[in-house]
């Protein structure tokens, strides 16, 4: 396969050709002692390639070796396209930051927050409405059903808003009738603030979303292997995990590429490899360019990759590490030490619910991906890798 951006040599790149081999070779024995099945990894410095490597295997279940175009349910690292779409229709007028939700889509006006009581729970209305800008950032007071078991949560649960079986607008509507978990701007927590971004996109455009992200970003950026689904020609491309997961807990159903689902999830729901990947994370530490195509002004890059948060309280060290802040769309390092794995301030990530992740350090003109399909390994994999990707930078 035809590489993302131009290879080049280690050491012109200032990084540790025996370094680099660690981390792969790290990798490569978990695969041997079956901890992982396969992955894609990727490092790349000044705009070009020094590692793109595949380790182990595309399916436990057969031989393959790992291909560099195998495909991935990157889930969650959805979000940063999703958001650069949202930024770029605030580029040109369409809405602002500032713009209550519920100017756009209007089943969110009247919204309420559940408010916990010794006799259950009681709703109030909210204090001011959510934003544009709270849905970006996730402090929208919105949840994921997934993430605990409160009430809110459960209604989440009872309503099944995960089914990849209702339209966006559906989605939508389904959860606008629920409670908020808590008041608009008071606290930052994960949330499904981004599948509303993308019933957003198809509002303001009047396209759906995979529609728009196809014209918008996808074809500018030659990001040709991303989408909601996997055309049948590529099917022997996607990787799968471990049948049953060597470090226990509860199997994860991972969602399945070859169907076509009705929700198009602007938070979740893309399929996508390595090379289309390392292609958007370049168009993000270029500022908003890539290949003489410009999506995004510089000035809108930073701001993206700037902290929103503040003092904004947030309360998911595994989401949101310590020393982190929270930008339109990526976790923002906000403090050179704290943080449990090392980086630049000014650092940005994201990563999949799937066992996907990617950094970028702007300082360093570097970015890493790691693509598996490893869900309940996800976070021993995204601080050992950037950890082993940070090692190798010796200039």
């Amino acid at each position: 396969m035809r590489a993302p951006l131009p290879p080049a040599d280690l050491a012109d790149l200032g990084l540790c050709p025996d370094r680099m081999r660690r981390l792969v070779d790290v990798l490569q024995a978990d695969v041997e002692r079956g901890r992982l099945p396969g992955a894609v990894v990727v490092l790349a410095r000044h705009g070009r390639i020094a590692l793109m490597q595949g380790i182990g295997r595309l399916d436990p279940a057969r031989d393959t070796p790992m291909p560099l175009d195998a495909v991935f349910r990157i889930y969650s690292m959805t979000k940063p396209i999703v958001s650069v779409a949202v930024m770029m229709l605030i580029e040109q007028g369409r809405l602002k930051l500032a713009d209550p939700v519920h100017q756009h889509l209007g089943e969110y006006a009247g919204q309420q927050v559940a408010v916990p009581t010794p006799g259950g729970v009681t709703l109030r209305a909210v204090q001011r409405a959510a934003t544009v800008q709270d849905l970006l950032r996730h402090t929208a007071g919105l949840t994921y059903e997934f993430l605990g078991d409160s009430p809110v949560q459960q209604m989440y649960r009872q309503c099944t808003l995960g089914s990849r079986a209702r339209s966006n607008a559906e989605f939508s509507q389904a959860l606008a009738a629920l409670p908020l978990m808590a008041e608009p701007g008071s606290e930052w927590a994960y949330s499904r603030a981004t599948d509303v971004l993308g019933r957003l996109i198809e509002v303001i455009t009047g396209q759906t979303l995979a529609q728009h992200l196809h014209q918008a970003i996808l074809a500018p950026l030659g990001m040709t292997d991303t989408g909601f689904v996997v055309p049948e020609a590529d099917h022997a491309r996607i990787a799968e995990p471990f049948a049953h997961d060597p470090d226990g807990g509860v199997p994860m159903r991972l969602i399945d590429p070859r169907e076509n689902p009705v929700l198009q999830s602007g938070g979740g729901g893309l399929m996508s490899t390595a090379a289309d990947y390392a292609r958007f994370l370049q168009f993000m530490l270029n500022k908003g360019e890539l290949g003489g195509v410009r999506l995004l002004g510089p000035r809108t890059v930073d701001f993206m990759t700037a902290d929103h948060l503040g003092t904004i309280p947030g309360s998911d060290p595994s989401l949101l590490p310590p020393g982190h802040g929270f930008g339109l769309g990526f976790a923002v390092r906000t403090a050179s030490g704290v943080a449990p794995m090392p980086g630049s301030v000014g650092t940005y990530h994201w990563s999949g619910i799937g066992g996907t992740s990617f950094f970028v350090d702007p300082a360093e003109q570097l970015f890493g991906i790691f693509l598996a399909q490893a869900p309940n390994q996800r976070e021993h994999y995204r601080a050992l890798f950037r950890t082993l990707a940070c090692s190798a930078l010796i200039d």
